[in-house]
């Protein structure tokens, strides 16, 4: 039964779509705001041009004698003003007398009788503004205006306008549209340029993963990225692949190196008892072969003892005791015994330790175990009567540090990163020095383990520098 794959898309589809939809919803609701606030402006702008009208109508429509009259002129005076509300509907505008019976109206209408008065609720309202609802349930704007003469009100100015009228916004409607898509399409196509630009250089380190998950480290990147991120990620990747193409050939070097090691051993010794055997040697001289084949076969158990060793801590499937121990008795006496066992004594060893005792949780056997491969390696890279020493003293915080330094040739700097390598040995050590490469990978797991670590401090053509870190007490 096949698993059924989640179909993808791509980064720049994703991101434009969204952001399309984001910001077709951001320029919707901008319309809706923007149509609100244009209606309302409109609104207000309106009834205030209508109590101009209604103002402008009062004063026009009383002659000298007192009498209002309704002329040509004073129409084609309403009609100009009219044309500057840019309604879609005429307003009413009626004459009436201080009681609010309707005496003219423009446009003319047919009133039904009993219909002919303003309500009286309209003209007591101090409000020269106000909004009425109809029987029908439409609502409209009422602005009046009193007609005064010698100081007394002889009638009244009303003028009439359905709000949906007067909210009315048809002229702008077409530039708010034009000005919206032209957003829209503008928000589009910098998101669209932006997404390309950024998904670009993260789809060829896609590609090339792809390329490495079937074994093709041969890849190259685009690196001028202006973006830090996006920069990192690229010379990280780039790091990632090197370090692969480097370890991928060193599993291949190491493989057959540690091959060529296991074999060498058994190949002596085969070779050493079948001359014994056959009589090939006698007397003293079997007896010399017999001890060197002694001699490969300890260096075989000793290889092969790292291996289990290292696959042991590697699973988890080792025991650390970690207990709180006296540094300068524990290091001084690794050191001594380090020491008496060697037999080139064609160098110096010195161990520095403060005069106040130090105290650290670790395991007495795996730290002695660290410290003499640290000084095995050191005695390795000497030249004649060269110094080794060994210092400890309090670290950052709590921790506690050991340093072992030599005099020696010291680490290649192309070297360096790989020494905690499982396997690994350098060009010059490997031609040199049987082994598997498993001393310094394992001797930093067991400092990790007893919750310390094992680093490279310095290295150079003067020497070179271990440092072991454990929890101090």
């Amino acid at each position: 039964m096949f698993m059924k794959t989640e179909k993808r898309t791509t980064l720049l589809r994703y991101w434009t779509t969204r952001y399309l939809l984001t910001l077709c919803v951001g320029l919707l609701l901008l319309a809706v705001v923007s149509m609100w606030w244009m209606q309302q402006t409109a609104l207000e702008y309106r009834l205030n041009l209508l109590k101009y009208l209604a103002d402008e109508t009062s004063d026009r429509a009383i002659k000298d004698n007192g009498q209002v009259v309704i002329g040509p002129i004073l129409w084609g005076i309403i009609d100009d003003r009219e044309k500057i509300l840019h309604l879609n509907k005429e307003p009413i505008i009626y004459l009436t007398d201080p009681k609010g019976q309707i005496s003219f109206t423009k446009p003319q209408i047919d009133i039904k009788e009993g219909e002919n008065h303003i309500q009286q609720s309209i003209l007591d309202n101090k409000d020269s503004i106000q909004k009425v609802e109809l029987k029908d349930g439409n609502e409209v704007y009422v602005v009046k205006s009193p007609i005064n003469y010698a100081q007394q009100q002889i009638g009244w100015v009303i003028i009439v306008q359905e709000e949906d009228s007067l909210k009315e916004v048809n002229q702008d409607h077409g530039l708010l549209a034009i000005m919206l898509c032209g957003l829209g399409i503008l928000g589009w196509a910098v998101i669209y340029v932006l997404s390309r630009k950024i998904s670009k250089p993260i789809r060829d380190v896609a590609k090339a993963a792809v390329q490495i998950r079937e074994g093709n480290y041969d890849i190259e990147l685009y690196e001028d990225a202006r973006e830090e991120e996006i920069y990192e990620l690229i010379q990280s990747f780039k790091e990632m692949t090197n370090r692969l193409t480097q370890l991928e050939k060193l599993r291949a070097e190491l493989f057959a190196g540690v091959t060529h090691d296991l074999k060498t051993p058994v190949t002596s010794i085969s070779g050493l008892v079948q001359a014994v055997k056959d009589d090939v040697v006698t007397g003293g001289e079997s007896k010399e072969f017999l001890e060197i084949s002694l001699k490969e076969i300890r260096r075989l158990q000793t290889m092969i003892e790292d291996l289990l060793d290292f696959n042991a801590i590697s699973s988890g499937a080792f025991t650390i005791k970690v207990k709180q121990k006296n540094l300068n008795e524990l290091i001084e006496e690794i050191a001594y015994q380090w020491k008496v066992t060697q037999e080139d004594q064609h160098f110096n060893l010195d161990v520095k330790v403060p005069e106040k005792v130090t105290f650290g949780l670790a395991d007495p056997l795996r730290l002695q175990e660290i410290i003499i491969n640290l000084l095995n390696n050191a005695k390795q890279a000497l030249a004649e009567d060269g110094n080794i020493e060994i210092s400890l003293y309090k670290g950052e915080t709590s921790k506690v540090n050991i340093d072992v330094k030599d005099n020696g040739k010291g680490i290649p700097l192309n070297e360096q990163r790989y020494i905690f390598e499982p396997f690994y040995r350098g060009e010059k050590k490997k031609l040199k020095v049987r082994g598997l490469g498993l001393g310094l990978p394992f001797s930093r797991m067991l400092a990790k383990a007893q919750k310390g670590d094992l680093v490279l401090k310095k290295s150079s053509e003067n020497g070179t520098i271990f440092t072991i870190t454990l929890m101090g007490t």
